[in-house]
């Protein structure tokens, strides 16, 4: 920062060693507490190097979502996916769901192009290694034609790569060294206990899953769903049901960032009220929307009759997929086939989500392109409304600096009523995990 209180002028090109670095300079502004943070400079966003930097030090070492449990909930299915810029498998087996590196251990030759079914046997398209769905080799045709000594086929198994689940994400990590996911997600697992996520399911309409190809940094688009400084700008229709002054922090201890929209409101707009709701939820949950960024990939957009899941796959430093998908609590639109009067009821909700996300998406390929074309310094963030940013910043800067990713400070949570809440009014109903915490 320059001696006028100014942040200094960008630059696009900072050296690899100032990102990477325990206790750089670069990452000062980001360091602070949100009423004297800044946001991050344009190389983060822009640079094609920090993005190849960042695909190592935070893809490769944080624990991503992947996939949702339902894509992968019977054995025989094979999933393909990329993370850190490694290819990885998918598969489930007795024991559960499994990862593993997409390269045989013969040759390295890639064993699957795209998802498709295996009948739990996984095959190398080159010389026909077979391996299990657990990712033991099971054969190595002609091996036996001329036996070698050293050869022991239980030494050639797939690479495992990490994976766990939580409610409908698959996660994975490349990293031996991250803490577990239990660690990594923090208080969540029992902030949303009560919503029994394991049991949601996505329904067989159309609509219910689509993808989007934006010219935008990845972070760009978490940020955004984080925070609701652009609410009643960006989206206006949306503001009659997610009133800014209805909005409070909804952040225990993890590595994600969280707002609540309590209550709900129907008076204007009931899109997101059309649902069944799911059974036996509190007064708290019953009336509230929770929107989680996990970090770093995954959103929640969690309302009593639906949950609107994103899953963002960066292809480079200004381009992001966007997997997006929706699921229901056990009720009329997991079981069987949805009635026509509940496929109308839906079709209102998925419209309203799309054009609240298609702003969403006009909004940040226009920040993408000031940022890369313009360049301008970095600002001041929000001290109410953009306290998530700077919790997400400092997520960033601490996976692209630290030397030893199990040494990683989870952030601790909010304190209960309204002491960080920056000028709102205490939440009226709030959440079970913070009414437990204030007695």
């Amino acid at each position: 920062m320059a001696a006028d209180g100014t942040q200094p002028e960008a630059d696009l090109a900072q050296p690899r060693a100032d990102w990477t670095q325990s206790g750089s300079e670069f990452w000062a502004p980001q360091r602070n507490p949100v009423e004297t943070s800044f946001a991050m400079q344009p190389t983060v966003y822009a640079d094609e190097n920090f993005f190849a930097a960042e695909q190592e030090r935070l893809f490769g070492r944080g624990w991503v979502g992947v996939a949702l449990t339902s894509e992968v909930a019977q054995p025989g299915r094979l999933l393909v996916r990329s993370i850190g810029g490694r290819s990885i498998l998918l598969t489930r087996s007795e024991a559960g769901v499994r990862g593993f590196l997409n390269s045989c251990r013969h040759r390295g030759t890639e064993l699957a192009e795209a998802d498709c079914d295996i009948a739990n046997t996984i095959r190398c398209p080159y010389h026909r290694w077979h391996y299990s769905a657990d990712g033991q080799l099971v054969a190595a045709p002609l091996f036996d034609t001329v036996p070698r000594d050293d050869f022991d086929m239980a030494d050639y198994g797939l690479i495992r790569v990490r994976t766990q689940t939580w409610g409908p994400v698959v996660f994975a990590c490349l990293c031996e060294d991250t803490p577990p996911l239990g660690e990594w997600l923090g208080d969540l697992p029992q902030r949303m206990a009560a919503y029994r996520f394991d049991t949601w399911q996505p329904a067989g309409i159309e609509g219910a899953s689509c993808t989007f190809d934006v010219a935008a940094n990845w972070k760009l688009l978490a940020e955004n769903f984080a925070e609701y400084y652009h609410l009643a700008w960006v989206h206006p229709e949306l503001a009659k049901v997610s009133r800014v002054a209805d909005h409070y922090r909804y952040q225990g201890p993890g590595m994600y960032c969280g707002q609540t929209t309590t209550p709900v409101s129907g008076d204007e707009r009931d899109d997101w009220l059309k649902l069944p709701p799911a059974a036996g939820l509190d007064d708290s949950d019953a009336a509230s929307g929770r929107f989680l960024a996990l970090f770093p990939n995954v959103t929640l957009a969690v309302l009593p009759s639906h949950m609107f899941v994103m899953m963002l796959e960066p292809l480079s430093a200004g381009r992001t997929l966007e997997h997006c998908t929706f699921l229901f609590p056990p009720g009329p639109m997991t079981a069987g086939e949805p009635s026509a009067e509940l496929r109308e009821l839906f079709e209102i909700t998925r419209r309203f989500w799309i054009e609240v996300n298609d702003e969403d998406i006009d909004i940040c390929e226009r920040a993408q392109r000031g940022i890369s074309a313009g360049g301008a310094p970095p600002g001041p963030l929000a001290p109410r409304f953009e306290e998530p940013l700077n919790r997400f910043h400092k997520m960033t800067a601490d996976l692209m600096t630290l030397p030893c990713v199990a040494d990683l400070p989870v952030p601790a949570g909010d304190r209960p009523g309204s002491v960080d809440l920056y000028g709102g009014e205490p939440n009226p109903l709030p959440p079970a995990a913070e009414r437990d915490a204030s007695t």
